[in-house]
């Protein structure tokens, strides 16, 4: 992969892009994130073997779970990797062109990807925008950007400590001078959460839910600490013995107790992050704390237990969905820093 050796034009209007498991969000320079959408596609086969795209993004995820045989709704990014080259493509391609709507020729774009991709998971991003028409692909880990755009100093030689939840991944990082002094990607996220609300449904009320189900009920029931008072909800699914409709009434105790595996999972991996500290910079963590981005830091009340847990003061962004294509987008806007910390 190419080595970065120019900087950003001053005038250029190029692209910064949060390829999310769960959403694509796109900065554009000059006029900030102007895309946010979910990372879905549909897809209609047809029995001579060809395929047509029908819908990207929102569109496509109104179709999740309801379409015939026919027409399949995926993610072609999974646990924040390129599942599926040709879709990825087609979905790119689509936010891409709905942005751009023909301001840009061939854009030099920034894409976000975790840290813990393989050289060739790298190489097939670079390779994805690349195949739509950018001029020049730079890479930057996904806790960097959301580092950044949560507005801690990376540059400075002080110690910052970023969790960047998402949908697929969640990247922890220590940062210092504009480097990761320590960095792991869990393939724990949104999604495990969402899986583990199905496996609560299936096994205590023997219901099958599907995943748009199971992500209503962790935004709408899901947290990390108990609330003053307890809620419920009422949910539909099919009854796994007679295969009827069937409606069951949660509460957030239950989803709770669900869901704590796999955040206790993300506790022990911030635990090592903090073992691996060196002692010049575990004085900055204890004095400014761990800061959450990424959509799974809407998790009620997750700071709170990550405090109360680790003995340290834990904060979410201002804008937890948005920090990673924040940051991604002042990027562009520094291309000293810029040449810090890309990574081809």
């Amino acid at each position: 992969m190419e080595i970065v050796h120019s900087v950003l034009g001053p005038f250029s209007r190029d692209l910064a892009i949060d390829l999310g498991t769960a959403n694509t969000l796109i900065y554009l320079r000059g006029e900030g994130v102007v895309c946010n959408e979910p990372s879905m596609i549909a897809v209609r086969h047809a029995s001579s073997g060809s395929r047509k795209v029908l819908a990207v993004g929102e569109e496509a995820k109104r179709m999740w779970g309801r379409t015939p045989g026919s027409i399949v709704v995926s993610r072609p990014i999974r646990d924040g990797a390129i599942a599926d080259f040709e879709t990825t493509k087609e979905m790119l391609r689509y936010f891409i062109q709905k942005v751009c709507r023909r301001k840009l020729l061939r854009p030099q774009v920034l894409i976000c990807v975790p840290s813990g991709l393989t050289p060739v998971e790298k190489r097939a991003v670079v390779e994805s925008a690349e195949s739509v028409g950018a001029r020049r692909v730079y890479l930057v880990e996904q806790a960097m950007a959301a580092a950044i755009g949560a507005g801690l100093p990376v540059a400075e030689p002080v110690g910052s400590m970023i969790i960047d939840i998402g949908g697929g991944t969640t990247d922890i990082a220590l940062i210092s001078l504009g480097g990761l002094v320590w960095s792991k990607s869990l393939r724990i996220a949104g999604d495990k959460i969402d899986q583990a609300v199905i496996g609560l449904i299936r096994q205590s009320y023997n219901v099958q839910i599907g995943e748009r189900t199971a992500e209503m009920v962790k935004l709408m029931l899901g947290s990390a600490r108990p609330d003053s008072e307890i809620q419920t909800l009422q949910i539909k699914g099919r009854d796994m013995s007679t295969k009827q409709p069937k409606t069951i009434e949660v509460d957030d105790e239950e989803i709770r107790r669900a869901i704590m595996e796999p955040v206790h999972h993300l506790l022990e991996a911030v635990r090592e992050g903090l073992e691996h500290t060196p002692p010049e910079l575990i004085s900055d963590i204890v004095e400014r704390g761990i800061v959450l981005a990424g959509g799974g830091a809407l998790l009620r009340n997750l700071d709170v237990f990550m405090s109360q847990e680790i003995g340290l003061p834990t904060t979410v962004t201002s804008d937890p969905l948005k920090a990673v294509a924040v940051g991604a987008g002042k990027l562009l806007d520094n291309p000293s820093l810029l040449q810090q910390v890309v990574l081809n």
